[in-house]
């Protein structure tokens, strides 16, 4: 289980925490993606991290969104800095593991909004 939170409401230039705790089962072996989705829009890929910690950006967000995770506390964060009004969205968090995919979850998604 997920659960995703640090969402709020927010300056355009200002920051915001998101982070993703699991529950039920150690991360290290999954690889860890942030989704998010705006109204009226698809659900697009915004940062994914591995097991072996490489990450991957979204050109929408590369230099100003840093995914990191924590397997001891099994938590994974998404700092989110220089947010834009276009970064408004709900975000979700995904885990899938690295070798048996069919283990495949989503956390329960956390508002962010970007006022300009």
């Amino acid at each position: 289980q997920l659960q995703a939170s640090g969402g709020g409401l927010v300056q355009s230039g200002e920051s915001l925490r998101l982070s993703c705790l699991a529950s039920g089962s150690a991360l290290d072996l999954y690889t860890i993606r942030w989704f998010r989705q705006a109204p009226g829009k698809g659900r697009e890929g915004v940062a994914c991290i591995s097991f072996d910690y490489h990450t991957e950006y979204a050109d929408s967000v590369k230099g100003r969104f840093t995914i990191s995770r924590d397997n001891k506390k099994n938590t994974i964060s998404l700092q989110m800095n220089s947010l834009k009004p276009e970064d408004t969205a709900v975000y979700y968090c995904n885990a899938v593991h690295t070798f048996y995919g069919d283990l495949n979850y989503w956390g329960q998604g956390t508002q962010v909004t970007v006022s300009s």
